[in-house]
């Protein structure tokens, strides 16, 4: 069971007191200053600000000087593309990486009715494995240190077959026949129904090959068609699907040369996943904007200051509970939450925060959604000194 939650504000030169009762629990809020958080574990405290807009918003927020605290981006089915709630993607978490303590819903995505429902709309990076590509948008990533970087990350990914001309390819994406597309065992689900045909690409020698990450220039060889709609069983292989522009050189036997680079380069990056715009840099609001990002929504966001990040997120189309916030008032809350950098994540029906086994907030559609991704605060093991 919830707790009290005291929130404590200024507002129009004195203090503004809001009692609320919300089933059986009691909500104590004050307007306008940042939150009391209370500790909900070691490293981790959480509050929830009741506005008078009316807004409700809750904050996980995680200290970064604690160590055995990591941000883990998941898929639908940890490490394969699908749509899942975002409690299914914590459930089905590896033991044997950590166990989750939070959880926020991630990035846009290929919906339902999509021809590859779960693809992340942007770059998503798992233990150091790429798996969808930037796309010249606003992502979040974290580096081998651990800590939170925000840029706009631009793909300059580059395939060539045999003598071909070199073209720019998509990575676990649908193929459309504008341009070749490359896919990896995380995309083995949301193929299985999927007809298009494809080459089997393989391990050349001893060159570089997989796992697949930024910064990479590989070289494989074309091992043969694929066979029906499963992904080979071979764990160096991937699938080629091209157009008419490459299929005479797609050979059995030929090389293949990829490039897997991207400005800035992300080679020292352990995590990242998409989103945007951002919403706060050094402390001032980005004024960036995006689709309806002057409409009220349920919103999600993550940022951080040098001592904590924050998992936010704020409910909305829900009269008497929450009518949701533009991206302009979500940056306005979390500069006064005290974040000197923050993005956006996907929002509306999609929005959803969990701590431990319970879900915060309320989603929109009174039910948790099927989502593509999500962003985990995992306790891991601290080894011993």
């Amino acid at each position: 069971m919830q707790s009290f939650y005291v929130a404590w504000g200024r507002r129009f030169g004195g203090f503004l007191f809001r009692l609320a009762l919300v089933g059986c629990h009691l909500w104590v809020v004050v307007v306008g200053n940042p939150p009391e958080f209370r500790a909900a574990g070691t490293g981790l405290s959480v509050a929830h600000v009741v506005r008078d807009e009316p807004w409700s918003i809750h904050v996980v927020r995680v200290d970064q000087t604690q160590s055995g605290l990591q941000f883990c981006p998941s898929l639908a089915f940890h490490d394969r593309i699908g749509l899942n709630t975002l409690s299914e993607q914590v459930s089905l978490f590896p033991k044997s990486l950590g166990t989750p303590v939070a959880a926020i819903n991630g990035d846009f995505y290929a919906i339902e009715n999509d021809p590859m429902p779960g693809d992340p709309r942007g770059l998503f990076i798992q233990r150091s494995q790429l798996i969808s590509a930037p796309i010249e948008r606003d992502c979040l990533w974290f580096d081998l240190a651990g800590k939170p970087r925000i840029n706009t990350v631009r793909a300059r990914f580059s395939l060539r077959v045999g003598e071909s001309a070199p073209q720019e390819f998509g990575l676990n994406e649908d193929f459309d026949g504008s341009r070749p597309v490359v896919l990896t065992r995380a995309s083995s689900r949301a193929i299985e129904s999927d007809p298009s045909p494809g080459w089997i690409l393989t391990r050349e020698g001893s060159h570089p090959w997989l796992p697949l990450k930024a910064g990479q220039r590989l070289r494989g060889v074309v091992h043969g068609r694929v066979q029906g709609h499963s992904f080979p069983q071979d764990p160096d292989s991937l699938i080629l699907r091209a157009g008419t522009s490459l299929r005479d050189h797609l050979r059995p036997g030929t090389p293949v040369y990829l490039e897997t680079l991207t400005e800035p380069s992300l080679e020292s990056a352990v995590s990242a996943i998409g989103g945007g715009p951002a919403l706060v840099h050094l402390s001032k609001p980005t004024g960036k904007s995006a689709a309806r990002s002057f409409e009220r929504h349920p919103r999600s966001a993550f940022g951080w200051n040098e001592r904590h990040c924050f998992l936010v997120v704020v409910d909305g189309r829900q009269a008497g509970l929450s009518v949701g916030m533009t991206l302009a008032e979500l940056s306005d809350f979390l500069i006064g939450l005290g974040c000197q950098e923050a993005i956006n994540l996907d929002g509306g029906g999609s929005t959803e925060l969990i701590l431990g086994d319970q879900i915060l907030n309320s989603p929109c559609y009174g039910r948790e959604r099927s989502t593509a991704s999500g962003l985990l605060v995992v306790r891991v093991p601290v080894p011993r000194s």
